[in-house]
């Protein structure tokens, strides 16, 4: 069984379409929108501020969600998908992005729409992000204008491929 718990008299609101893995972690102000996934080892931790998701997020194996106290707050847009063992803190994400695996995302970041974070990528504080972008390295900068071939081959493959892969776990 997952941990979901809440903190603080405020309880993780997660609709019956979601898929949230035995060992995934979810606990405080957590708002998900439908069709979102929690995948194992997963911690989605809204005790200090909170974390609302839109529609179609998946968080991969190990990724962590977290805010700061008082002070930052983190939003995830639509289609978002946030790769295995990404880290992503008191941040705004808008819709349709892919922040990839063991990235880190900090505090008071803004990426906005149809942008990738790369694999490794280091996105500093109050780093914005422009829609459309490529962003990769340490710190992370932007490497590219994206393509409408990567929107739809990256940022829409995987965020459907999770809908589809959360289903095989749903049916067990």
């Amino acid at each position: 069984m997952p941990i979901i718990k809440p903190v603080n008299g405020k309880h993780p609101q997660i609709p019956k379409g979601c898929y949230v893995a035995e060992n995934a972690t979810i606990v405080g102000d957590v708002q998900m929108g439908n069709e979102c996934s929690v995948w194992f080892n997963a911690v989605i931790r809204g005790d200090v501020h909170y974390i609302k998701m839109g529609d179609k997020v998946n968080v991969q194996d190990g990724a962590v969600i977290h805010a700061t106290y008082q002070k930052s707050p983190t939003t995830i847009g639509n289609n978002v998908s946030i790769g295995h063992n990404a880290l992503v803190h008191g941040c705004t994400i808008h819709d349709n992005v892919l922040v990839g695996m063991g990235s880190i995302i900090m505090d008071d970041c803004v990426v906005e729409s149809n942008s990738i974070i790369a694999a490794g990528a280091v996105v500093t504080k109050n780093t914005h992000i422009e829609s459309g972008s490529v962003y990769a390295g340490v710190p992370a900068k932007k490497v590219k204008d994206i393509s409408q071939e990567l929107i739809s081959g990256e940022i829409d493959r995987i965020a459907n491929n999770y809908v589809k892969y959360s289903s095989w776990f749903k049916e067990e």
